[in-house]
């Protein structure tokens, strides 16, 4: 269902999905759905600063100019799959359960449909009813993860919190939504977590690229290991949060952490992981509008959401993430 009258509109007038999409408000609207996306704007498990509950807003406000075809992919994902914008879960500030579980009811709604859900944040404490919702839809069936972050995000609780913005890949362990095996975090630095939290880690599994082995090998090899890795899987759920760009990059964050990685990195990453891998659930948090100067976060998270796009609609179309285009002359 349309929200705007028909014609160009301009990018700052109208009422405002993501990409201008279409509306779906339930399951019989997901028919020929490839993509859902919804919004999920909660921030009450941050440990730092709020306003990621603002995220999702932001976002949607973020798509300027996105009407043609990528310039290094030659796609235009919404030619390719069709995608719907399905608003926001329906979360109850000041209840972190009872919103946790509105995400995840919606995003299994979206899930158990076979269409994919795109979440949009809201702190990481949804990872945990995000990737869970898309397990719940697929009993049986592993589901592998790959988490861009600045941070682990395992820790059994923080400051006596289980359901925190750093505990929700412990939570998907210990509910069997998630083996460790199948996870790589891209990205890590800073101080936190401790070595009580890595060592948990190992144990289950999980592999991980420090951000000073992404500089040192570089994001192309990181990635082809990753997809090396998670080849096997026929579901994989992607993570990103956003704070896991350096702050130079995204400074519209809850907890930023110097010297990571770059807008450029990130966004070729997640193209060619949305071409070689079968996302099965996306979702992108941490953005917080608050600390955001000139939207430079939202810009990038909603860039993030497209690329993903794109390589979806690369992989759908039977093609590579390489450029399909260059200045060079033939002569």
């Amino acid at each position: 269902m349309r929200v705007n009258r028909p014609g160009i509109r301009a990018n700052f007038a109208g009422i405002v999905t993501f990409s201008d999409l279409d509306v779906a408000l339930g399951p019989d609207d997901l028919e020929g759905v490839d993509v859902a996306v919804v919004g999920a704007p909660i921030d009450e498990t941050v440990t730092y600063r709020p306003g990621a509950r603002f995220g999702p807003r932001a976002i949607r406000m973020a798509g300027y100019s996105a009407s043609n075809p990528h310039l290094s992919a030659g796609v235009y994902p919404y030619d390719v799959l069709k995608v719907v914008d399905y608003g926001d879960a329906a979360v109850v500030a000041g209840d972190t359960a009872r919103s946790h579980a509105a995400i995840r009811e919606i995003v299994n709604e979206i899930a158990a449909a076979g269409v994919v859900p795109l979440v949009l944040g809201g702190d990481h404490s949804i990872a945990h009813p995000d990737l869970g919702g898309v397990a719940d839809a697929l009993p049986g069936e592993p589901v592998g993860l790959v988490h861009f972050d600045a941070h682990a995000d395992d820790a059994d609780e923080i400051d006596g919190v289980k359901r925190s913005h750093g505990t929700p890949l412990r939570r998907l362990v210990e509910e069997g939504s998630l083996d460790g095996h199948h996870v790589v975090s891209i990205g890590l630095r800073g101080y936190w977590p401790g070595p009580e939290e890595f060592a948990w880690a190992k144990e289950q599994g999980f592999r991980w690229y420090l951000q000073d082995e992404v500089d040192r090998r570089g994001i192309d090899v990181v990635i082809n290991e990753t997809v090396a890795h998670l080849s096997t899987l026929g579901h994989v759920f992607l993570s990103v949060d956003i704070d896991v760009c350096d702050p130079a990059f995204s400074p519209g964050t809850g907890t930023p952490e110097p010297g990571g990685m770059t807008a450029n990195d990130l966004l070729k990453a997640v193209r060619r992981l949305g071409t070689e891998l079968p996302l099965r659930g996306m979702e992108i948090v941490e953005v917080s509008p608050p600390y955001d100067h000139a939207e430079v976060t939202a810009l990038l998270a909603h860039r993030v959401a497209l690329e993903a796009l794109t390589g979806m609609a690369l992989r759908r179309s039977g093609r590579s993430a390489e450029p399909y285009r260059d200045g060079r002359s033939d002569d």
